[in-house]
């Protein structure tokens, strides 16, 4: 070997060991940042399996720091029953498709009160006595702006304008949009009250972590312009279903958030923010609840503890 060359390779050798025992002494370091965390995270997660356990329905329960820094959940990959949980999905669907060219936010469609089931293409209808967005009910044949449905599906989890715009943008791709996102196991079939698929057994459904992935997709805004997670977030803000995450965190600490509720089934997820703190996303799925005032506050009790524990954390 050339002198050259040898000290070529001796120089190359010197920085792999240096580079080793600095990846070693980075490696330790995270470790030991993991270590911390996990050990604060086991004290919340007492708090919470405590609280849960006394209740007698399974709770769900997904947490993260926005900036991905830790998980928590506990019963977290159990599939549920999606309930209006899965207006965010179609949302995200709609403001992706407009974004792609596909059609304007401001563009029209006719509101109508007749859909075709998934199973054998029949006609159905939604009964507005089971519709919490009724507006819409009162303009059939007229015309209403994509973003407004958007809004109503969302703010007031209006039915009709859900299934209006499923119809538009077509389950199918909702679906792939999710999977895409890493949320493998969320099921977007169909839009709401579809009866024949309902007693077939052919649900939305959605596991806690899976709605913690997508609101991350929507705080991070890779697949949106600025300007369209600025808009979805606002209608997120805009919740008017509030007694679950929400209801008792401080008055000045906002949400972006989406529940959900059925018989038996009720559940809030979203993106919080605390004043002069990073934002954290908290999804909680139940499913056994008797009374939905008695999930309501369980859901609520859940946000408070986790908060408590993140404010104190920081």
């Amino acid at each position: 070997m050339s002198k050259l060359l040898y000290h070529i390779y001796l120089t190359l050798l010197l920085s792999g060991i240096i580079l080793t025992a600095c990846n070693q002494k980075n490696g330790e370091g995270d470790a030991t940042m993991k270590q911390a965390n996990s050990s604060e995270l086991s004290e919340l997660e007492k708090r919470l399996k405590k609280y849960i356990d006394n209740k007698e329905a399974l709770v769900a329960v997904s947490f993260q720091d926005t900036d991905q820094q830790f998980y928590f959940g506990i019963n977290d990959t159990i599939s549920l029953h999606a309930a209006s949980t899965m207006k965010v999905p179609v949302m995200m669907e709609v403001f992706r498709q407009s974004e792609s060219g596909r059609y304007s936010m401001e563009d029209s469609l006719t509101i109508r009160n007749e859909f075709r089931s998934i199973i054998d293409n029949s006609l159905f209808s939604l009964d507005i006595g089971e519709d919490s967005g009724d507006r819409l009910y009162s303009m059939i044949g007229k015309k209403e702006s994509i973003r407004s449905l958007v809004n109503e599906m969302i703010t007031y989890s209006g039915n009709l304008a859900t299934n209006l715009l499923i119809d538009r943008v077509e389950a199918k791709n909702v679906q792939m949009f999710m999977e895409s996102l890493g949320a493998k196991d969320i099921q977007v079939l169909r839009g709401v009250e579809d009866l024949k698929v309902y007693r077939a057994g052919k649900n939305n459904t959605t596991t806690a972590k899976d709605l913690a992935i997508i609101f991350q997709a929507i705080y991070d805004g890779k697949y949106w312009s600025e300007k369209s997670r600025k808009d979805m977030l606002d209608i997120l803000f805009d919740q008017h279903l509030r007694k679950k995450i929400p209801a008792k965190l401080p008055a000045d600490v906002k949400v972006a958030h989406k529940t959900g509720s059925i018989t038996k089934i009720d559940h809030d997820s979203g993106i919080i923010y605390p004043k002069e703190y990073s934002p954290y996303i908290l999804v909680v799925l139940t499913r056994g609840f008797e009374d939905h005032k008695e999930a309501q506050d369980c859901i609520a009790g859940i946000s408070q503890i986790v908060y408590e524990w993140y404010i104190i954390n920081q």
